[in-house]
C-alpha cells in the first residue's frame, strides 16, 4: 500500500509521531487505537495521505511530514479556541483519560497561563498546583507551542540530610524530583517518555542547576519555589528565552530554607505583581483535590498559626501596660 511506503517507512513515521495511538496494519486494513481525539487526528492523517496517493499516484517522507504539520497545526488551534471560549476543562488529553481543571484555582492557573508568560500559583498542599502546572507545559509540548520542558525543584534538605542517602548525586536527589515524575507520567506513555527525557526535551533537574542557561521555545515548572532564596528566583526567572513560558509553584507555609524570610516565594508578589505578563494565582483550602482529610488538617494548622501569630502581636502591648517592679 503506497500510504504506508517503501518496508512500511511512511508508517513508522506516524506511528513515531503519535505513539499515544496503536497502529496495527494488517494488508490493506489499518486498525488505531487510543482516545477518541487522538484517534480521530490520526485519521485525517490517513484521510489526507489517501488524497495525495489518489492524487498524484505517489507519496514521498516529505509529503507525510508535511501532512502531519498541517494536521496537527490545524487541531492545535482548534483546541486552543474550544479552551479559550471556556466551554471545557480539558487541559491535555493524555492515551487513556484527560486531564482537567477541576477547581477555580486550577481553571485561573490555565487562563491566566495563556495571557501571560510567567504565572506563579501559590497555594497550600493537595490543591494540585504542581500536576496542573506539568498538565499545562504538556499540553503547550503536544500543541507545538513550545518544543521542550524544563521542571525544576530546589534541593533543599526537609528533615533529612542528603549526606546520609545512599547512591551518586543524582539518586540522592532523585526523591525531590518524584513528583514531577509522578505527573508526567500519568500525562504521556512510558515510552515516549524515555524517548522525550533521553533526547533532553523533557528535563527534570535541581534549581542549582539551570544557572547560566537561556532556554528558547521553552516551558519551564519551578517546583516548590518556597524553598528557592531570592537570589535562586531571580536566576530561574532570567532563564527564559525567545517564546519562553513559565509557571512558579510554591506553598509559603511550607518553607524549608533555614530563614523563612530568606524565601523569593514571599518576596515574588511584592517586587513582581506591576509587571505586565506576570499573574499571580492564589490557591486556597476550597481547591484542594487529595483526601477528604486533607482540607481540614490545612485548616487546623492555619488557625494554630493565627493563634500564635495573635499571641506574638499581643505579647509586646501586655509588656507596655504592665506596671515596672522597684527592687528594694
Amino acid at each position: 500500500m503506497l500510504v504506508f511506503g517503501a518496508q512500511d517507512a511512511h508508517l513508522r513515521r506516524i506511528e513515531e509521531e503519535f505513539a499515544d495511538v496503536s497502529i496495527v496494519a494488517r494488508g490493506n486494513d489499518v486498525t488505531l487505537r487510543g482516545t477518541d481525539a487522538d484517534v480521530k487526528v490520526v485519521e485525517k492523517v490517513f484521510a489526507e495521505l489517501m488524497f495525495l496517493v489518489n492524487r498524484n499516484g505517489e507519496l514521498y517522507p516529505k509529503d507525510v511530514d508535511a501532512v502531519i504539520r498541517l494536521v496537527v497545526a490545524g487541531e492545535a488551534q482548534h483546541q486552543a479556541a474550544t479552551l479559550v471560549e471556556g466551554n471545557d476543562d480539558v487541559i491535555v488529553v493524555t492515551r487513556t483519560d484527560a486531564v482537567r481543571a477541576k477547581t477555580p484555582g486550577q481553571r485561573r492557573m490555565v487562563a491566566e497561563s495563556r495571557k501571560n508568560d510567567i504565572v506563579f500559583a501559590i497555594g497550600p498542599a493537595g490543591t494540585g498546583k504542581t500536576y496542573t502546572a506539568v498538565a499545562i507545559a504538556v499540553a503547550a509540548l503536544k500543541a507545538r507551542i513550545i518544543s521542550r520542558i524544563v521542571l525544576a525543584r530546589p534541593a533543599v534538605e526537609a528533615g533529612e540530610s542528603l549526606g546520609f542517602l545512599p547512591g551518586d548525586l543524582q539518586q540522592k536527589i532523585d526523591p525531590y524530583l518524584r513528583p514531577l515524575y509522578d505527573a508526567l507520567g500519568d500525562m504521556i506513555t512510558p515510552e515516549k517518555l524515555k524517548e522525550y527525557m533521553e533526547k533532553k526535551v523533557i528535563e527534570i533537574v535541581p534549581l542549582a542547576y539551570m544557572r547560566g542557561r537561556t532556554l528558547n521555545n521553552a516551558f519551564i515548572i519551578l517546583d516548590e519555589a518556597q524553598n528557592a532564596t531570592s537570589l535562586q528566583m531571580k536566576m530561574c526567572l532570567t532563564r527564559l528565552g525567545t517564546n519562553a513560558k513559565a509557571i512558579i509553584t510554591g506553598d509559603v507555609s511550607q518553607i524549608d530554607l533555614p530563614k523563612k524570610g530568606d524565601s523569593g516565594l514571599i518576596e515574588a508578589p511584592r517586587l513582581l505583581e506591576h509587571i505586565e505578563g506576570i499573574s499571580f494565582v492564589f490557591l486556597d483550602k476550597a481547591d484542594v483535590v487529595r483526601h477528604r482529610l486533607v482540607r481540614d488538617i490545612i485548616d487546623a494548622y492555619d488557625k494554630d498559626r493565627e493563634r500564635r501569630d495573635a499571641e506574638k502581636a499581643d505579647k509586646p502591648k501586655r509588656e507596655k501596660t504592665e506596671p515596672a517592679t522597684e527592687s528594694v
